[in-house]
């Protein structure tokens, strides 16, 4: 079993103190504050464990304060509702007593509809043609940041391989529109619950990116002060997230120091999987 693996499931696998109440911990990282993503996926399993049957379709949440990731997490739940199509859940994350995370995860039985109809897959190149090796023929890529250099390198949970590479060296993106291929980087158990959870985990990677690449900038520029605000993820057909998927994203409108961004999850076959969308703080460091 490779680390990544092993570091993901154990992001993901809560313990129980008592009905309703949830821990988790961070992994050992240099970061100064919990990784966004990581409270989304983590509140989604404590979600997930209070509901039978039913997977979740949409999650809507807050982050509050930035968390410590030096200590664990508590996750309250509440049972807001059990219908006969639809159940409810909301969970606090909580750190010294306060709450720094909330969201509401709603779950439906899967059921038959009349309509069945999605946007089409943007044309990119496929992941295989953005390997490590594959990057390397690229002239520009023997001067590449190392930040760069590590999403192909790095063992990580996520594997991330983008498409617009010219942005990283300050090309803009006229309309702001980018791509970047996701997956976990190791196979997770059969469980589409899971599955969920761990791409809600990922989503949170790189989209306020999509704010940057106008101008010719990244979120590792470190001028900036970004911070996620809020997040909404909408599930809409199943998938696998151990398997590529295109993370299509772009940013409609920034202004007064915030920005919207939206995400587009497609299977490699142009399977409309997941939506997303999150504003984001975008500041400028104070010299």
């Amino acid at each position: 079993m490779s680390k990544s693996l092993i570091d993901l499931i154990s992001i993901l696998d809560l313990e129980q103190l008592e009905v309703n109440l949830f821990r988790g911990n961070s992994p050992k990282t240099s970061w100064q504050r919990v990784f966004g993503g990581q409270v989304i996926g983590q509140a989604m399993v404590a979600a997930c464990r209070t509901v039978e049957g039913r997977l979740p379709h949409s999650l809507h949440c807050y982050f509050i304060l930035p968390g410590d990731p030096q200590i664990p997490i508590i996750y309250q739940v509440e049972r807001l509702r059990d219908g006969k199509s639809y159940s409810t859940r909301r969970v606090t994350a909580i750190q010294h007593g306060n709450a720094i995370f909330s969201i509401m995860v709603s779950f439906h039985a899967e059921e038959e509809s009349a309509f069945d109809h999605q946007d089409k897959m943007p044309d990119v190149p496929p992941p295989e043609k953005l390997t490590a090796e594959e990057v390397a023929k690229q002239p520009m890529f023997r001067e590449m940041p190392d930040f760069i250099r590590r999403y192909y390198e790095s063992d990580r949970p996520i594997e991330l391989r983008p498409v617009e590479l010219g942005r990283y060296f300050g090309q803009k993106i006229e309309d702001g529109r980018i791509h970047v291929w996701i997956k976990t980087a190791a196979t997770l158990p059969d469980d589409p619950a899971l599955h969920m959870c761990a791409l809600a985990y990922a989503s949170d990677f790189s989209l306020l990116d999509a704010i940057m690449a106008r101008y010719g900038r990244t979120l590792f520029d470190k001028r900036m002060m970004p911070a996620s605000l809020d997040h909404a993820m909408w599930f809409h057909r199943p998938f696998r997230a151990d398997e590529w998927l295109l993370y299509a994203q772009d940013s409609p409108s920034a202004r007064g120091g915030r920005g919207l961004t939206r995400g587009s999850i497609f299977k490699p076959d142009g399977t409309l999987v997941a939506s997303v969308a999150q504003e984001g703080s975008v500041r400028e460091r104070r010299s």
